[in-house]
């Protein structure tokens, strides 16, 4: 006789209370796309959420200052041929927005405070130099018109989206897929995870890995990581037996 083990989880006693109607967005048909992505993007000004789009990738962009259901004929942010994969606000702008898509470029936006009759189709500026798709970008938290991005070719580009000119480009650094990228909080480095299961700092104007940790987490899900305040390392994963996990480095 065989016996089922369920597992409990540890917030089975907590409740939350849904927001009324007039306080969120309704009817927004959320990317199915399979990506390791939050699918949207917030600034002071506007909420932006990738979206499903026929013949093409595509995100919608809503105020935050008026909420409740969504015209199913609101325009769309447009220009990618295949799904858009990542989205990030400028820090220095609240009204420039980029774009990563499976098409293999990252397009840079233009949203006006004023909600457009039609699609947004024409982007400033375009960004090609990966050879398959991007699912990663991140502006420079202190420099302006510097926008990072990392594509399925294992490849970390930093662009001049002013120019539109690549201004390095590290290809030589990682093994395998890149999960996720993090600045610190001056831009100086960066802190890369990846399916070889390494942790990486690296410093772009040197192009050099000056710090590496193999292994933090032991399972075979994804490894996050992003820098915190004092310069440390916060690491999010999984043990063998696949639990949650949470790491601090030095």
């Amino acid at each position: 006789m065989s016996r089922r083990v369920v597992r409990q989880s540890k917030f089975r006693h907590v409740f939350g209370q849904p927001v009324k109607a007039d306080q969120m967005y309704e009817d927004i048909r959320v990317s199915k796309v399979t990506c390791d992505s939050s699918f949207c993007a917030v600034n002071p000004k506007f909420v932006a959420i990738i979206v499903e789009s026929g013949g093409g990738g595509a995100f919608i962009v809503l105020p935050l200052a008026k909420t409740g259901r969504v015209d199913k004929n609101h325009p769309l942010v447009t220009g990618h041929t295949a799904p858009v994969l990542d989205i990030d606000w400028c820090p220095h702008n609240d009204n420039v927005i980029a774009s990563a898509s499976e098409d293999t470029t990252v397009m840079v936006w233009q949203i006006p405070d004023y909600v457009p009759v039609r699609n947004i189709t024409e982007p400033v500026v375009t960004l090609e130099g990966h050879s398959k798709r991007v699912s990663i970008i991140s502006w420079h938290p202190t420099a302006r018109n510097v926008l990072l991005s990392a594509g399925c070719d294992n490849l970390v580009i930093l662009w001049n989206v002013g120019t539109g000119e690549m201004l390095l480009a590290l290809d030589d650094m990682h093994t395998d897929l890149i999960y996720n990228v993090g600045w610190n909080r001056n831009g100086s480095l960066l802190v890369t995870t990846c399916k070889d299961k390494k942790v990486r700092v690296i410093d772009p104007r040197k192009q050099q890995i000056i710090a590496e940790k193999t292994k933090p987490h032991d399972g075979t899900r994804p490894i996050r990581a992003i820098f915190v305040a004092d310069g440390k390392i916060f690491t999010t994963g999984f043990s063998r037996m696949s639990e949650r996990q949470l790491g601090l480095w030095d």
